[in-house]
């Protein structure tokens, strides 16, 4: 399997939506997502961002792995962390009162609330925050570190059992940052 070949069967007519196609597993093919959302095809930058988006579109992910899907065939690719990183915050009011607007790498817009939901993990040796928004069928989001301040800055803290902790909140629901280390 090769760029040239996935890119042209891509380029067909799509009969069906990508989490309804079946097609058998081919392999893998050499390339990898990295943590910052570069895309590389045998260690090489894709500089064409139409080609990303597109090879985005078709992205599927099973279990822990991630296949990149054509009617014909599916093939495993790598990512290093999370297929997508949120680069861009913004506000907006709402009916349901304030939402956070998340944009993607890709510029994919999507609302923080019960189907793209945040959580943040963190590291058990640095304790760094790491911090993911859901985007889209299973495939989560790495937040930016710029985003994720802009988020702390808006946070009010909750204190619950002795315990504070970071919220944010978007059309009503809140979501934790994470708990205040004293």
């Amino acid at each position: 399997m090769n760029l040239a070949k996935l890119q042209s069967q891509l380029q067909q007519p799509q009969g069906a939506p990508v989490e309804k196609w079946d097609p058998p597993f081919c392999g893998d093919i050499d390339i990898t997502i990295k943590r910052d959302g570069q895309w590389l095809y045998m260690g090489s930058p894709i500089g064409r961002h139409t080609l990303v988006k597109l090879f985005a579109s078709v992205l599927r992910k099973q279990a822990h792995d991630y296949y990149l899907v054509t009617p014909a065939e599916k093939v495993r690719i790598k990512v290093e962390d999370a297929p997508f990183v949120v680069t861009l915050m913004s506000n907006e009011s709402t009916e349901l009162g304030q939402a956070i607007v998340f944009q993607d790498n890709l510029g994919h817009q999507f609302t923080l609330d019960d189907e793209h939901y945040l959580w943040v993990e963190t590291d058990p040796d640095s304790a760094e925050p790491a911090p993911y928004v859901m985007v889209r069928d299973n495939m989560p989001a790495l937040i930016h570190r710029n985003v994720f301040y802009q988020l702390v800055e808006q946070a009010e803290i909750v204190e619950h059992a002795g315990v504070q902790e970071f919220f944010v909140t978007s059309l009503g629901k809140r979501f934790s940052l994470g708990k205040i280390a004293i």
